[in-house]
């Protein structure tokens, strides 16, 4: 199969499979020379946050002179991004070949009768193989959902589990209140090995802490009253973690969303748990945090215009709160997209209750999922904004979003990920063509 071929091929698997048992993973890992077992891991859970604490862990760790494969989902525009080897997506070639070693597996599991690895497992297994042929010092890795049963907690021996912040998404899966999800995510810990997590939310707190010491882990919660927050603007935030280890040392984030302090100081304390094992000099760490990139997340993907890939109950509050700043010193413009599987109505009467825009366009993403223009409009509509435009066509809606946006304005591309996705395919085709 050439690259093409193989990525169709990972897209086709859900629809001949089902979810596999931890111990199947386990024993992929094993018949491909258990490939995790050749780097160190930061294995990170959470509802929202997590994937940008694995940014910063991984910019921190660079920066520190070591080697660093980053996995993550889902990805924005390519299937290569959620496999990163020293902040760069990986190659089409380098895919492929990891693609292979896969899919050799798949087909003699079948052949015994046995299973197909899953979507997210084929992913998983590419990542450890891309990771341990490239020959990566640590790998910083992002479970996909939940933690107890996701394929990523087969790496049985990580050197530090980071639980980012916990709320209320896929609870079909994973519960209905906010307990039973922490314990779902809690299942990533491992006996002996130190915990990091978001201490803000006491139900889930309580559940981490206790899953904690019943592992014999040692824990180390970390809450917003721990950091001070210094300055926010257009280019990002400076804030302080408050502790003895780092004093008033400030650190400058090139994010304008107040959540990211706290998923930058989840790193913070995690470098400083693992700091016997990975020393770092203060000034390091500031250039680390300094210097991360992350997409879709209160993302600058041109100037004034900001991508958010907020798309649950939390990642919508968070939203509201970085534009209630930015709407004193400058009118808004919002384009707005959502999948059917999302409460995309309470997403938009959130949205709508709390922040004043001059203009919203809507549009249309996620496919068999797609939520149509027109009936995202008459919902902005019924909030108050009469002159909601609809473009189906997201080229069509950035284009007209930007026009409304004006010279003085900032552009808001808020719903979902899928969206991002596609805003930034848009960019990036553009600028080959110029």
């Amino acid at each position: 199969m050439n690259y093409e071929e193989a990525v169709a091929y990972i897209e086709e698997t859900p629809k001949f499979t089902t979810k596999n048992k931890l111990e199947h993973t386990k024993e992929c890992l094993r018949r491909l020379g258990n490939p995790q077992e050749k780097f160190r891991v930061i294995h990170v859970a959470g509802t929202n946050g997590k994937g940008s604490t694995c940014a910063f862990l991984t910019s921190i760790l660079r920066e520190a002179g070591y080697s660093c494969g980053l996995f993550t989902s889902p990805h924005l525009v390519e299937i290569n991004e959620r496999f990163q080897i020293n902040e760069e997506n990986i190659d089409n070639d380098t895919f492929l070949n990891a693609f292979h070693k896969v899919k050799k597996l798949a087909d003699e599991l079948v052949a015994e009768g046995s299973y197909h690895p899953t979507y997210f497992e084929m992913l998983f297994l590419m990542g450890m193989v891309i990771f341990a042929d490239a020959g990566v010092d640590y790998v910083t890795l992002e479970t996909g959902l939940g933690g107890r049963l996701d394929a990523t907690t087969a790496v049985e021996q990580p050197v530090a589990c980071v639980i980012a912040s916990i709320s209320f998404d896929h609870m079909q899966d994973l519960g209905y209140t906010i307990g039973e999800i922490a314990g779902e995510k809690a299942g990533i810990i491992v006996p002996g090995v130190p915990v990091i997590y978001d201490a803000n939310n006491s139900e889930a707190a309580k559940v981490i802490q206790k899953t904690a010491e019943e592992a014999g882990s040692p824990a180390f919660g970390v809450k917003e009253s721990d950091t001070e927050i210094h300055q926010i603007t257009r280019a990002g935030i400076d804030f302080s973690l408050k502790n003895g280890y780092y004093g008033n040392t400030e650190f400058k984030i090139p994010f304008v969303a107040r959540y990211q302090v706290m998923n930058g100081a989840l790193a913070l304390k995690t470098m400083e748990v693992l700091r016997s094992i990975v020393p770092a000099s203060l000034e390091t760490i500031q250039k680390g945090m300094r210097e991360t990139r992350w997409q879709g997340r209160m993302e600058t993907i041109l100037p004034g215009v900001i991508a958010d890939g907020a798309h649950n109950e939390d990642g919508v509050a968070k939203f509201v709160e970085t534009a209630v700043h930015f709407q004193e010193e400058s009118p808004l413009t919002l384009l707005f997209s959502a999948v059917d599987d999302k409460d995309y109505p309470d997403m938009i009467h959130t949205i709508c209750k709390n922040i004043r825009f001059r203009n919203i366009v809507v549009t249309e993403v996620g496919g068999y999922r797609m939520v149509p223009a027109k009936k995202l409009a008459e919902l902005f509509q019924k909030e108050g904004y009469e002159h909601t435009e609809a473009c189906p066509e997201i080229p069509d809606a950035f284009d007209r979003a930007l026009e409304l946006r004006g010279e003085d304005g900032l552009l808001f591309c808020v719903g979902s990920l899928y969206l991002v996705g596609e805003i930034k395919s848009v960019i990036r085709k553009r600028r080959k063509h110029d």
